[in-house]
């Protein structure tokens, strides 16, 4: 059988199921691993009493992932566990309630042993908060494991945890998966709750899932999704459940594909562009048509996006005697979406949302979207930041991430899956995205894609 953390978070549910491993024994193998082996930033804070008390007294669960340990990101409350939001600020706090996301993979028998490493209040797409090491990628721990999930990224694909839950406001699960080789998937807009915050009234963030595989990711979808009263926006149900999805054909599709950035004019690494062109072809090969388009979103749109992040940064309720200890780039950020007026955030909302519905009825015609994840393969870590210069810290994102955000806007479900790798064994992501509401359609065209061009026997140092 091999090495426990080998195996897929399935299979891995499986064994308890049929009661070969205890959920006792898989927490207490992960978290000799995480002790041990977590020179990637991957959590801030570990709970080992807590997770071996959870384990001993689980009873069989229904869900495929029932007794399978995994982690909640340090953004996500998480009752009597210390939630710092990946800043200073917060750096002793611990919520007396638990959110939406951590109370589902709870109910679903899984077995969280901490938290997961973030940037602050999850606003960079590089993990380098200032309550913990710098989140990189196991595949060269001098380069970055991607941001805002960086730390959730990092812990699956180092084998610390087999599948963790991220979130997602412009590119926070996917940038993480394609600089950590795995799959990492955006639900739908309303896919899952909010719930008792409801803290991002654009609409732009979500939960989802980092793992290893499609069917894992679409276990973990499974456990986190679903509608809870007071939910504002909800989308509908699958027919079955997203793991079901992934054993069904997509049949023959049509695949509009673009590799202009959306938000800024930088030049493309060969790298990504290869990556792309080469899923192209496989997509190609699977019977799918490939259609070039124009790129959906017209750069109008980005100043409204900015105002409207720069909004939700300011949003962010720090104590007024604590805000000296954010970081540049949220004081920066909060500073901003602090001069703009009620009518004015109300204004660029409802432009987004026309931008939205814009795009999506250009793209209404395909059942699917090929883009690249991000514009090159994982930087080294601190070459975003820059402390001394906000401004240029937030282009420079840009220019790496031109494409995620686009599906946050239009509230698309979106994937990046690990299909390329560069000489020097840097993992690169390629991303689809499909119709909104569309998970099990996007799920079964990727596990068809996994299924052609596995992914599954790569493996970073030290694993």
């Amino acid at each position: 059988m091999g090495d426990l953390h080998d195996l897929t978070a399935l299979e891995q549910g499986e064994l308890v199921r049929r009661r070969e491993v205890s959920p006792l024994e898989l927490v207490g193998h992960y978290l000799e691993r995480a002790d041990r082996l977590d020179s990637v930033g991957a959590f801030v804070t570990l709970t080992p009493e807590r997770a071996r008390d959870r384990a001993a007294a689980l009873a069989p669960g229904e869900s495929p992932l029932s007794g399978v340990p995994t982690a909640i990101k340090d953004l996500n409350l998480t009752a009597g566990v210390r939630t710092t939001f990946g800043s200073e600020a917060f750096r002793d706090f611990v919520p007396d309630i638990s959110d939406g996301v951590t109370l589902a993979i709870e109910a679903a028998g899984m077995v969280s042993l901490g938290k997961t490493s973030t940037p602050e209040f999850g606003s960079p797409c590089y993990t380098e908060p200032a309550v913990a090491p710098p989140a990189v990628t196991p595949y060269d721990r001098s380069r970055m494991a991607g941001g805002s999930s960086g730390g959730a990224a990092a812990a699956v694909a180092a084998g610390l945890v087999p599948v963790a839950q991220g979130s997602d406001g412009g590119g926070s699960i996917r940038i993480p998966a394609s600089c950590c080789g795995l799959v990492g998937l955006k639900p739908s807009r309303g896919r899952i709750s909010g719930h008792p915050m409801y803290g991002d009234p654009v609409g732009l963030a979500t939960a989802g899932s980092l793992a290893r595989t499609v069917r894992d990711a679409a276990a973990l979808l499974d456990v986190l999704a679903g509608r809870r009263p007071g939910d504002p926006f909800w989308a509908p149900p699958p027919d079955a459940s997203f793991l079901a999805a992934c054993d069904r054909e997509p049949g023959r599709l049509r695949i509009a594909r673009f590799v202009e950035p959306v938000i800024a004019d930088v030049a493309v690494d060969p790298e990504c562009v290869t990556a792309w062109e080469d899923t192209s072809r496989l997509l190609e090969s699977l019977g799918h048509d490939v259609v070039d388009i124009a790129v959906p979103l017209p750069r109008d749109a980005v100043p409204v996006f900015e105002t409207c992040w720069s909004v939700l940064t300011a949003l962010s309720v720090v104590p007024p005697e604590r805000e000296h200890l954010l970081r540049p780039l949220t004081r920066w950020l909060t500073e901003r979406g602090r001069a703009v007026s009620g009518p004015e955030f109300g204004l660029a909302i409802g432009a987004m949302r026309r931008f939205a519905a814009t795009a999506l009825t250009a793209l209404a015609p395909y059942d699917a979207v090929l883009t690249p994840t991000v514009a090159t393969p994982p930087l080294p870590v601190g070459a975003l930041r820059d402390d001394d210069d906000p401004a240029a810290d937030f282009a420079a994102q840009k220019d790496y991430t031109p494409w995620t955000s686009a599906w946050n806007v239009t509230g698309m479900p979106a994937v990046s899956l690990p299909l390329h790798w560069t000489d020097a064994g840097l993992p690169v992501g390629v991303m689809l995205a499909a119709r909104p509401a569309e998970e099990e359609l996007l799920l079964s065209l990727a596990a068809q894609v996994e299924t052609s061009a596995p992914w599954s026997d790569r493996r970073p140092p030290g694993w």
